[in-house]
């Protein structure tokens, strides 16, 4: 008998509310679950036949859009060599290729990949990496990380421990995590001007636990799911700053903001720093397979293999999946081969000026754009299940959370597209009430 055979399109919704269980969501209550046939472009082509503009790069991840020829190739190409080898005493061109590219455009200094299949593992493999640091140092008790609110880094149990406790998504788990410091969040905004006293109970927590803390660990300038907060490169410097006076370790999680989105290839760019250990993920592979990275400068990975163990504790099963790391190639070469500065400035120029209407409703608190990135913010939070219906009638994949509603376009997306996905926004938003 065969099991796997293809379900009829008027059943997949049937079954799929039988077996299947949605991020975020309530088994017994999932609100709208939308069935895709497939994706083109900047197109979500549903399974009863209405199309719908993708403003979410399924989660950040689709830099260049859906069922693009050339990754289509790469992984082709990859799939006649091999799918996957264990990594363990093995190593392969496509592996090989991508760490050297990395070392190559991140910020300075990142020389040593760490591969993995997620971005939530990227950040365990970044915290234990700072833990084992101190460990061959002689600091054992260097095991605290120190962190902002309003931050994310993932859903895995130690990233969720340097998420924010109470008004973050993981405040259910709190009890049963490892508890860190958490810092105020940035009160700059990204444009403000920068002053000593936004980042003063910051300095103060850094040097009262400097003997405690293995490393400090945020999201650079753009703290995304805890509320698409955009904070001043000052800040970022700041904390740099602050970890060498101070003798720690900085982790940055590039995981939403690597390759482009923010403006810079990546956000620590804007700031004009280079942390020890850096965290990507999500575009990495622009949306086709998973696949995430550690990297850290000479000073981690050889404080580590000098130390009692001499080798770095982890190894994912699919670490540097071959056809993962053809395709990432190939993403990063249709990039960095492309005025890709200029496309995500148009856009959000074009953002910029087509969601400025949303300021005119007194419950909108904020509306801001850096980037390719677009937010409304709003005084109450939203009820998503009640939204998506609304943009999906609008032709249009929006998936807003909090008080935020966001857009965070595929690359590709023209100018009529990018108006029906701002449109949308201006359209809901106007129903709204206070």
């Amino acid at each position: 008998m065969i099991y796997t055979q293809e379900i009829a399109n008027h059943d997949l919704l049937r079954l799929d509310r039988a077996h299947v269980w949605h991020p975020y969501t309530s088994f017994t209550q999932p609100g709208m679950i939308t069935a895709v046939s497939h994706a083109q472009g900047v197109e979500l082509h549903l399974a009863d036949g209405r199309v719908l503009i993708d403003g979410m790069s399924s989660w950040w991840s689709t830099l260049h859009g859906y069922n693009h020829p050339v990754l289509n190739q790469a992984v082709i190409d990859q799939l006649g060599k091999m799918a996957h080898v264990m990594f363990a005493g093995v190593t392969h061109e496509p592996a090989v290729k991508l760490a050297t590219t990395l070392a190559k455009i991140t910020p300075e200094g990142l020389n040593k990949v760490f591969f993995s299949d997620s971005g939530s593992v990227a950040v365990e493999v970044a915290l234990k990496m700072a833990i084992q640091y101190w460990h061959s140092q002689g600091q054992a008790q260097r095991t605290m990380f120190l962190t902002l609110k309003r931050g994310y880094h993932g859903d895995t149990f130690g990233a969720m421990s340097v998420c924010d406790p109470q008004s973050g998504m993981h405040h259910l788990f709190h009890h049963a995590l490892s508890h860190h410091l958490f810092a105020e969040a940035p009160p700059c905004g990204f444009d403000d001007p920068f002053q000593e006293s936004h980042i003063a109970k910051f300095a103060q927590m850094i040097q009262q636990h400097r003997q405690k803390i293995a490393a400090v660990i945020l999201e650079p300038i753009v703290q995304g799911a805890g509320g698409m907060r955009f904070y001043s490169p000052d800040y970022l410097r700041r904390v740099r700053e602050l970890c060498d006076k101070n003798e720690i370790l900085l982790i940055v999680d590039e995981i939403a903001t690597g390759f482009g989105r923010t403006g810079k290839l990546f956000a620590c760019e804007h700031a004009g720093i280079s942390p020890d250990i850096l965290c990507i993920g999500k575009a990495l592979t622009a949306g086709y397979i998973t696949l995430a990275a550690t990297l850290c400068n000479d000073k981690i990975s050889n404080g580590i293999c000098k130390g009692e163990n001499g080798i770095f504790m982890h190894g994912p099963t699919y670490m540097a999946n071959p056809l993962a790391c053809a395709v990432a190639n190939a993403s990063i070469d249709l990039l960095l081969n492309s005025d890709w500065q200029t496309t995500v400035a148009n856009i959000g120029q074009q953002m910029r000026a087509e969601l400025a209407p949303c300021k005119d409703f007194s419950y909108v608190s904020d509306v801001r754009v850096l980037g390719a990135i677009g937010v409304v913010e709003l005084e109450n939070a939203v009820d998503t299940s009640k939204l998506m219906p609304m943009f999906v009638e609008l032709g249009v994949w929006i998936r807003p959370f909090g008080n935020v509603i966001y857009l965070m376009p595929p690359f590709i997306i023209s100018k009529d597209q990018l108006s029906k996905l701002t449109s949308a926004v201006l359209k809901v938003v106007a129903t709204l009430t206070k």
